[in-house]
């Protein structure tokens, strides 16, 4: 069923099409970005939550030194199990968790960090909260959120062509969740209610998301996300044919062979005073 229940699960086939996917598609460029800014707070110990399949983990890999303690943590277990298999340039604490139950002590952790995963907590100032509880004091949360989906093209275009396919039940997946909270004064607000007095401080950076043909985009949003699920639970075209119409759709804006479409997403920090 579509809902925001449902926009957190990652089984199946999904973490694979994930991480062959989508990671290089819009994760990449804004994971080593989020590791470069973890670095350079300098950090003992660090949290990451909602890691998915490990691409700001592994990021943050390379860019710590390997003195620093790097715990990794996701609600999926199948998402988990895929980023502990393709593992890090250095051990990493792999560890299932809830985002809104951290089973960490407080004030245990320097930085707490999140690559596009606010937007699935269901209760958003629940998770800040114990982000805030497992941090010292004067440490740092950062994270990042998709801006609105006009903003990233390929999201978009998606979104609108499978409104065409199945316009009595339109897959909304993408709108809903991924690009659903890129409201700043938002964010600001749960952060607030979450507990932080500080004013977070936010960046907005614009990237390019580029790939060899227009199948790939297509098939990262069609079958890499739980876009699936909502796909193959409407009756008429099925998954193949969604995704080739999205492709098709790529392909009309982009043009034929290699493709590129603007990304653009918030980089919040809020340091727990």
């Amino acid at each position: 069923m579509d809902g925001p229940g449902s926009d957190a699960v990652f089984a199946g086939s999904i973490p694979e099409f994930y991480d062959d996917y989508l990671v290089p598609l819009i994760f990449e460029p804004y994971a080593e970005d989020l590791a470069r800014r973890v670095a350079e707070l300098v950090p003992a110990r660090v949290l990451e939550v909602a890691a998915g399949t490990g691409v700001v983990t592994r990021a943050a890999a390379r860019a710590l030194p390997g003195s620093v303690e790097l715990v990794a943590t996701d609600l999926n277990q199948a998402m988990l199990d895929h980023a502990e298999a393709v593992g890090a340039t250095r051990p990493v604490r792999w560890q299932q968790a809830d985002a809104m139950r951290l089973p960490f002590a407080a004030s245990s952790f320097d930085v707490v960090f999140c690559q596009f995963g606010v937007m699935f907590f269901p209760d958003k100032s629940r998770a800040f909260a114990e982000a805030r509880r497992v941090l010292r004091p004067g440490g740092t949360l950062l994270f990042n959120v998709w801006d609105r989906i006009e903003e990233n093209e390929f999201a978009d275009i998606v979104t609108n062509t499978l409104a065409g396919v199945y316009p009595d039940r339109p897959p909304r997946f993408l709108a809903r969740t991924p690009h659903g909270h890129s409201d700043l004064t938002a964010i600001a607000g749960d952060l607030a209610r979450a507990g932080f007095t500080a004013a977070p401080r936010h960046e907005t950076v614009t990237a390019r998301s580029r790939a060899a043909s227009a199948q790939v985009p297509a098939t990262a949003y069609c079958q890499g996300t739980p876009l699936r699920s909502e796909i193959e639970e409407r009756t008429g075209a099925d998954l193949a044919e969604a995704t080739a119409a999205c492709s098709a759709a790529i392909e009309r804006r982009c043009g034929p062979g290699p493709v590129n479409g603007k990304i653009q997403a918030h980089i919040v920090t809020i340091v727990n005073v």
